[in-house]
């Protein structure tokens, strides 16, 4: 999606050389009109999977999987990070390390939303180290339910997890994959750039 690179290359910014900032259109502000072709493009690609559920984690994943859900026609549903009063206290539980928390936390879908006859697609706005993915893996091998792949919004190809995820058998499919980038001028390649 050359509409999303431009973004990317135009108000991300780079912290050190393994933190991207997307905030101005991903993840704290949000881009209404970009979700949307994010969420036309993995119904597209996945179209034919017979996909029933979708599922994220909150909250940075919500808006892309949410638009998905929408051309896919199916639900959508979220892991939440935190336990609260208005969750079921039956839920699939896994362990998740972000990194930009820098700490581990309990990822938590109420079994009343994840089934056994249910064809899962992942949606998440990064893929880095591919913990998170990992996390929603478990929620679904605990459900039972069956994995169409994953749709990752941007791609650090130059870190492990998108390799460690696809060795696991999962369809990935990323809308951007940044190859490297420096935190001089904000410089960003993305796999299929020239030179």
């Amino acid at each position: 999606m050359d509409y999303l690179k431009n973004m990317i290359r135009s108000q991300g910014r780079v912290i050190g050389t393994d933190v991207l900032k997307v905030d101005s259109f991903l993840n704290h502000q949000v881009d209404p009109h970009l979700m949307e072709g994010i969420g036309r493009e993995f119904a597209t690609r996945f179209a034919g999977e017979k996909i029933t559920k979708v599922l994220t984690i909150e909250s940075s994943g919500i808006a892309p999987a949410l638009f998905t859900g929408l051309f896919l026609d199916v639900p959508v549903v979220f892991a939440k990070k935190t336990a609260s009063r208005n969750l079921d206290e039956d839920t699939f539980q896994a362990p998740v390390y972000s990194f930009t928390r820098g700490g581990e936390y309990i990822i938590r879908v109420s079994k009343r939303y994840l089934h056994a006859d249910d064809r899962i697609l992942f949606i998440d706005d990064f893929l880095a180290q591919g913990r998170a993915l990992v996390g929603l893996l478990d929620i679904a091998n605990q459900a039972g339910a069956s994995v169409a792949g994953a749709g990752i919004v941007i791609e650090k190809g130059f870190q492990d997890g998108g390799k460690r995820i696809r060795e696991m058998g999962i369809r990935v499919e990323s809308l951007a994959i940044i190859t490297s980038m420096s935190e001089e001028e904000s410089r960003i390649q993305f796999s299929g750039d020239a030179g």
